[in-house]
């Protein structure tokens, strides 16, 4: 067991294990000939904020099984996503998202969710790893964000690294399972600029979450207009969140208007 492991009823599964590092290229080499097959295309905007070589968190909206294709155009390298336990009994998914070393928690386990959070904070520092999580944590084909689950905003600031925020625009005209229509289309993923947490504490949890998810409901809200064909009032130019009380040990996330383009 690598060192700073604690011994848990459920331990993390393979973040320890050397093949974790090849999580990102597993993904990409199962996912991406479904994607031509289906005839899948994705746009991604924003792609130059995640050039950064430190350890980081990345949140992304979460609709469909189909997110695994969108995932896999922007999982950086040393990548390691978290998914809820259930996941690894879906038959071959399943099987691949566990031999690529996805991290599972148990959400019926509060303490040991919790201890896999801490145990995480701890090696991705350590190791440089990145992680992403869906905070919504379930599947939501709505034009809205879900209420964030706090893990991922509490890995990130235990491990005082940042957030990247990722959207992706709604399936809406070409993939519905209400409907049980799927066929091929487009759809683009935004890479918002990041969140810093540096100098936040637990207590900045709350506000942090929140801040993070209005910024990302934002930004699906615009895009559900352009894909979805809703006729909304135009849209006020996109948050970019600089940082979060940094070099404090409380505060809350600064904003600013976006002008790099990401967000056209």
């Amino acid at each position: 067991m690598a060192k700073g492991w604690k011994k848990s009823s459920s331990p993390p599964l393979l973040i320890c294990s050397p093949h974790v590092f090849l999580c990102p290229r597993l993904l990409r080499a199962a996912i991406l000939p479904l994607k031509r097959f289906y005839g899948i295309k994705m746009q991604v905007w924003g792609s130059e904020h995640l050039n950064i070589k430190e350890p980081y968190v990345i949140v992304c909206n979460h609709q469909a099984s189909l997110d695994l294709m969108g995932m896999v155009e922007v999982i950086p390298d040393r990548c390691v996503p978290i998914a809820k336990k259930e996941i690894m009994y879906m038959g071959t998914v399943g099987w691949a998202c566990w031999l690529s070393g996805i991290i599972f928690i148990d959400r019926h386990k509060r303490e040991d969710a919790i201890n896999v959070i801490s145990q995480t904070a701890r090696i991705m520092r350590r190791e440089n790893l990145r992680v992403l999580i869906f905070p919504e944590g379930t599947r939501n084909q709505e034009k809205s964000m879900l209420p964030f689950k706090r893990g991922a905003f509490h890995l990130a600031v235990q491990a005082q690294v940042p957030i990247f925020p990722i959207v992706i625009s709604p399936y809406c005209d070409f993939f519905s399972s209400k409907d049980k229509k799927f066929t091929s289309g487009t759809c683009t993923i935004r890479i918002l600029p990041k969140v810093e947490t540096q100098g936040l504490s637990p207590k900045d949890v709350p506000e942090l979450t929140e801040t993070v998810r209005q910024a990302m409901a934002d930004a699906l809200a615009e895009m559900s207009a352009s894909h979805c064909g809703d006729q909304h009032a135009e849209q006020p130019p996109l948050p970019r969140c600089a940082g979060a009380g940094a070099g404090r040990g409380t505060g809350s996330p600064q904003c600013e208007e976006d002008t790099t383009g990401t967000s056209n």
